[in-house]
């Protein structure tokens, strides 16, 4: 079986309870609270959904990764599952031995985007409903992102108000394509009305390429975290972009993780090609100014300090957020990561949790 990298570092983690301090605690640093913004969790109907769809011979770049992950019990697949599932002691406990203050929580990626319109907008709803709960559990350790179906626009825009007016959570999830169309489609603008109307900030989360792109990918196992994951998400955020939506939604907030899955080292020329084009959509901003005034970003699986200062310089701190991508990352690199960056202290605050308390409208304490 091939491994990525995802399946390396999740392999070197701890594998039991005993060992929740994940390769031991994060270094001491100047005290401030910490906010991780992409943290995975599942719900059993959804792995449960996602064994039963891979064991078919569906053909979907996503596939390889969650069958490995839902038909065997190796150590880190056991670790994976049962971390996910956990919303309570081995969870806090991880967090505690790291000095996270808080996770804000969303169903783990491909969410419910790989099912049927119908099962998708009830899982979605029950997923919802979880998260809500463990949250009232531990409020002031997690707040959480909404998942919808975009499968079902109308539906998707409907969770989106139950979800920040009923259950009080914090934005919205969407793992990039779904059933291989991109969030720019005309079908999908309910989706971004009611973010817009609600201020509720969208997550655009990795999945594996879309048919049209993932051959190429696959032979050698690069449609997951190695390669795939960001080529793609970062395809799916340039489109959004150039399509024009921020013309008609000048308050949409998005957010990228892992660095901007590649955009901030490619805004000059996306530009600069841009403006040399005749045949694409004129906007009101340039592509870069868009991505400063639209889009955030986080640090999850880019533990690399030459990137995060790049991305200072390029987009400026209030505009990056820390995270870990738990379970699949390791939390002691991350945490001891933005401890130890030479970053102004004023600023690790910011990217710590002061900008995730302003995006994603969470309590200050």
């Amino acid at each position: 079986m091939k491994l990525d990298r995802r399946t390396v570092l999740g392999a070197a983690g701890g594998a039991v309870l005993a060992s929740v301090a994940e390769r031991g605690k994060a270094s001491p640093v100047t005290p401030m609270r910490r906010i991780a913004v992409e943290e995975a969790f599942a719900i059993p109907e959804q792995l449960a959904a996602l064994k039963a769809l891979t064991a078919t011979n569906l053909q979907d770049a996503d596939v390889p990764f969650w069958r490995m992950v839902t038909h065997n019990d190796t150590p880190f697949t056991t670790r994976i599952r049962r971390q996910l599932l956990d919303l309570d002691e081995e969870r806090i406990a991880i967090m505690d031995a790291n000095g996270v203050d808080m996770q804000v929580l969303s169903l783990t990626s491909p969410g419910v985007q790989m099912f049927r319109p119908d099962e998708a907008v009830a899982m979605a709803r029950l997923a919802n409903d979880r998260l809500a709960q463990a949250i009232a559990r531990h409020p002031d350790r997690f707040a959480g992102l909404i998942t919808i179906a975009p499968q079902a626009p109308a539906e998707a825009a409907k969770e989106i108000e139950r979800g920040m007016t009923r259950l009080g959570l914090n934005g919205v999830m969407i793992n990039s394509h779904t059933f291989n169309e991109y969030l720019d489609e005309e079908k999908f603008l309910p989706i971004f009305e009611a973010s817009s109307a609600l201020n509720a900030p969208i997550y655009i989360h990795p999945r594996a390429p879309s048919a049209g792109m993932a051959e190429p990918f696959m032979k050698h196992n690069l449609e997951t975290a190695i390669w795939g994951y960001g080529a793609e998400t970062g395809l799916h955020g340039v489109r959004l972009i150039v399509s024009g939506l921020f013309d008609r939604f000048p308050n949409l907030r998005i957010v990228l993780g892992h660095m901007g899955e590649g955009i901030p080292f490619w805004l000059w020329r996306i530009d600069y090609m841009h403006g040399a084009s005749a045949t694409r959509k004129k906007l009101g901003k340039t592509p870069s100014e868009i991505f400063k005034d639209n889009f955030a970003i986080t640090t999850s699986g880019m533990n690399w300090p030459l990137a995060l200062d790049f991305c200072r310089q390029a987009l400026g701190p209030d505009n990056i957020m820390w995270a870990i991508d738990y379970p699949y990352q390791d939390s002691p690199g991350a945490t001891q990561f933005m401890n130890n960056v030479a970053v102004p202290d004023a600023e690790k605050r910011m990217i710590f949790s002061g900008n995730a308390e302003r995006i994603f409208s969470i309590r200050t304490r």
